[in-house]
């Protein structure tokens, strides 16, 4: 900085200023000529840095949600002005940032390259996302609306590439307290996310134009209102109640017997806990300390011994339905076809034994399954961790438990709108999560996917499960409302009433609705920016290059 010029802002004389040094001069003709002119390099890669480590804010443990917009806000005035290539390097700036710490339990148990690998394949999308950023800025007017869209067009391409996705740290998942979570019921998790980038976008452009016009305050108050505006609209969502007949639901954490990759070392003392804590709850039921549940769920891998080839795994799981008296979701890997496996969820009653199945469609890959095994072993060996591909199945977790029809999802599949939405379509009235957090130590891992179990049951309108065989578990309401919620890496069980749901919210069914139009209108807004030159450049930092009207 010289003078009194400013990082962000106007100078201090009426003339014209020149460009600061590091800013970025609109280029005529190329696809970086944009309505403004940006910040110089080192405030732009602060800004980019700032941006990610905002962001990370929103999401657990932190949870700070208001910082979501301020992060989307940070990372629009970095990219303003800028060329494509510099803008994918502010993108990678502010990835790296974000995924690397929110993403660190991955590596926990199995070294840093394959967290560092993740984190690196999804920021890949945040460097297209600054790519285009700067096209964004050619029409002001149109920044915080086409700011939305990108930010849903990203996250759709994460949720789908590679391999079919990985849509951890999506927006939406980062506003569970927030009045935007109440969206979801409109629109699901894009149109969350188009609500918290379209307040960014709209951040941004009271910022552009206090630093354009500084003794025009209305047009940036307005802009500013507006941001706020878009964060409480949510509030305003009504939200109906199930209307189902209720039903008492006992969650079992049974625990494992120690953290890390070797904790079904002992797979049997895994299945035993969950045994011996549905007996006590047996007992504790007998003797009228507890209601009688309808039903019970267990979480992912309690029985990491196919209790269908293994006649001890068959006899233990036969003693806990029978003491409990009522049919058990119970979490197995079950072997076949061939060499392969499967995780499931076994519907298993207390007189007829095992019945209904789901097996989980979505695998995870490189840890469920190894792509190209091969090659990938000449990257790391550790992919040989994965000694056995699981194979994926075929129909959604609809199934019936006792009264209740309940919608499963395994693990991570809770992150994929379709497979969730599936289950609802399918008559599903109550939400239910198996998953199996052992492997993520102490980490936030289990508090933002019971982030996502929230906003799910906002989504479709039903109440939610999450079992986790370390914690955390815990039962949701259809307002997204955590009624109970045990502690990481101890023994519990929860009991709750809750009304599963029987009617369709707007966002079941219009399903992926709201994201097509979301990236429809990022696609018409591209193209406008690209055909469409600006009547004036707008400075961040000083006064603009030409004369004319507001944008």
């Amino acid at each position: 900085m010289r003078g009194t010029r400013s990082a962000v802002g106007a100078p201090a004389a009426d003339d014209p200023a020149p460009a600061p040094a590091g800013a970025t001069d609109p280029v005529p003709g190329s696809a970086d000529a944009g309505a403004v002119r940006g910040v110089s390099g080192p405030w732009a890669g602060a800004l980019a840095l700032g941006s990610g480590c905002a962001l990370l804010g929103a999401f657990p443990p932190y949870g700070q949600w208001w910082l979501a917009p301020v992060g989307v806000a940070m990372l629009a005035l970095a990219v303003a002005g800028r060329r494509a290539r510099h803008g994918a390097l502010l993108g990678l700036l502010h990835g790296g940032a974000f995924f690397v710490p929110l993403l660190h339990w991955t590596g926990l148990y199995v070294g840093a390259f394959p967290w560092l690998l993740l984190a690196a394949s999804q920021t890949v999308f945040l460097v297209l996302l600054g790519a285009v950023g700067p096209w964004a800025w050619r029409r002001p007017a149109l920044l915080p609306p086409l700011t939305a869209a990108l930010w849903v067009g990203q996250e759709a391409l994460r949720s789908r590439l590679p391999f079919g996705g990985f849509p951890w740290g999506r927006l939406a998942f980062s506003q569970e307290d927030a009045p935007t979570l109440r969206l979801a019921s409109l629109g699901g998790a894009p149109l969350v996310t188009f609500a918290v980038a379209l307040a960014g976008g709209l951040l941004a452009l009271a910022v552009l134009r206090a630093a354009a016009r500084p003794r025009r305050r209305a047009g940036p108050a307005l802009a500013a209102a507006g941001a706020v505006a878009v964060m409480l609209l949510g509030a305003a969502v009504p939200l109906r109640s199930p209307g189902g007949p209720e039903v008492t639901v006992a969650v079992v954490q049974g625990n494992v017997p120690r953290l890390g990759l070797d904790f079904n070392a002992q797979r049997r003392a895994v299945l035993d806990n969950h045994v011996r804590a549905t007996l006590d709850l047996a007992r504790r039921v007998e003797g009228g300390r507890t209601p009688r549940p309808d039903l019970v769920v267990w979480p992912e891998n309690s029985s990491d011994i196919d209790p269908l080839r293994n006649p001890d795994a068959r006899a233990e799981i036969d003693r806990a339905a029978r003491a409990i008296g009522v049919p058990i979701l119970v979490g197995a890997v079950l072997e076949g076809p061939g060499d392969k496996l499967r995780n499931a969820g076994i519907v298993w009653d207390p007189a007829a034994g095992p019945g209904a199945t789901y097996v989980k469609q979505h695998p995870v890959p490189f840890a469920e399954y190894v792509p190209f095994r091969s090659f990938a072993r000449k990257v790391s060996a550790q992919v040989d961790l994965v000694r056995h591909d699981f194979a994926a199945g075929d129909r959604p977790g609809v199934l019936r438990v006792g009264p209740a029809t309940v919608g499963d999802v395994i693990c991570f599949e809770v992150a994929y709108d379709g497979l969730v939405r599936a289950t609802v379509t399918g008559g599903a009235g109550l939400l239910v999560v198996q998953t199996n957090n052992a492997t993520f130590g102490m980490s936030a891992e289990s508090a933002q996917q019971l982030a996502m179990v929230r906003l799910r049951a906002v989504e479709h309108g039903r109440p939610a499960v999450m079992a986790s065989t370390t914690g955390v578990s815990a039962t949701v309401t259809h307002t997204g409302r955590v009624t109970a919620e045990t502690a990481l890496f101890t023994e519990d069980v929860l009991v709750r009433a809750l009304r599963p749901g029987g009617t369709s919210t707007v966002a079941t069914s219009t399903g992926p609705a709201a994201e097509s139009l979301a990236c429809g209108i990022g696609v018409v807004g591209l193209l406008a920016a690209a055909v469409r030159r600006p009547r004036r450049a707008f400075a961040i930092r000083g006064r603009s290059a030409a004369e004319g009207d507001d944008a």
